[in-house]
């Protein structure tokens, strides 16, 4: 594999830190811009990892980043809106000003993180303004690849923990949309996916779905997490009118355990039509397989664990 310089948006997340790990572990030049450099101190040790203090909105401070790139990977997404961080801005400006930049700078290569589902005309601003990110990168003339996962576990993920969380403090969980399916992928093998892109023609202008080996209901999750966690709680089913009450209620709280934009994009099935994508070579990770090693009460971690898993150490 040739050595790039890489620039990740978005680097400091959930999954960008497992993808950051690995092309740090194989010796690529890394640039990780940041808000605030102190948002992504857990970076900054890793060998050949730069942190630097940069709006990514601001299209001159993006072009000045990826100058010396050989590619650029962006992972910038938001489950929910705040103030001045719309889905607007975070999905569709992001990509706009990337695919404006990256040719002054003399960068062909892009990996687009999206979503499942992700359309144009989707049911919530959240698939939508994905999809419209999608549209932006494929009308470029850029070497572009676009990864489309269905929801991501692993250690720090944002969905089991809190349902695992949340089985901890009630003692009985409301459930809206009981019924929506999801197909939880492994951030590992996302990561691997991300990596293995990079220099792998036959990936080019092409979108890949990625799924775990196993569809779940929401509460079929929620319940599971209940066993492994050792809290198992009654789950009461609440019907679409109650689920809109309940969004609507956490949406205003802080936190935003849920919102109504969340519950639009539950009404599409979270699941992939097709297996694991051939041309990464691998089969994909029950979630079985991992989530006990975080979730469950004896689960004791060096907060190193997860960057040396995964760096590949």
């Amino acid at each position: 594999m040739a050595l790039h310089q890489i620039v990740v948006l978005g680097g400091s997340g959930f999954v960008g830190r497992h993808i950051v790990a690995r092309l740090a572990a194989a010796g690529h030049r890394v640039v990780v811009p940041s808000r605030r450099r102190e948002n992504a101190k857990h970076l900054i040790l890793l060998p050949t990892v730069d942190v630097i203090e940069a709006d990514i909105n601001e299209p001159r401070s993006l072009r000045e980043l990826l100058a010396g790139a050989t590619a650029v990977i962006n992972l910038v997404g938001i489950l929910n809106e705040s103030g001045a961080a719309t889905f607007e801005r975070a999905h569709v400006d992001v990509a706009r000003h990337l695919v404006a930049a990256c040719p002054a700078a003399g960068v062909t290569r892009l990996l687009q993180m999206s979503a499942l589902g992700a359309d144009p005309a989707g049911p919530s601003r959240y698939l939508r303004t994905k999809g419209q990110a999608e549209a932006i990168v494929t009308g470029s003339d850029l070497h572009w690849t676009i990864f489309r996962p269905s929801v991501i576990f692993g250690p720090e993920d944002s969905f089991l923990n809190l349902f695992a969380r949340l089985s901890r403090m009630l003692p009985v969980v409301a459930l809206a949309a009981p019924h929506a399916r999801f197909q939880p992928v492994y951030v590992g093998d996302v990561a691997h996916c991300f990596m293995q892109a990079l220099d792998d023609d036959l990936t080019q202008r092409a979108r890949f779905d990625l799924c775990g080996p196993r569809v779940y209901t929401l509460e079929q999750l929620v319940r599971y997490v209940g066993e492994v966690t050792g809290a198992v709680r009654p789950i009461i089913r609440l019907g679409p009118a109650l689920s809109k009450l309940q969004a609507t209620m956490l949406e205003f709280l802080p936190g935003k355990l849920m919102s109504r934009d969340n519950l639009l994009s539950m009404q599409k099935d979270n699941v992939c039509d097709h297996p694991f994508p051939a041309v990464f070579g691998i089969t994909p990770v029950a979630l079985e397989a991992v989530a006990p090693q975080y979730l469950a009460p004896s689960a004791r971690r060096s907060p190193f664990d997860t960057y040396r898993a995964s760096g590949g150490r």
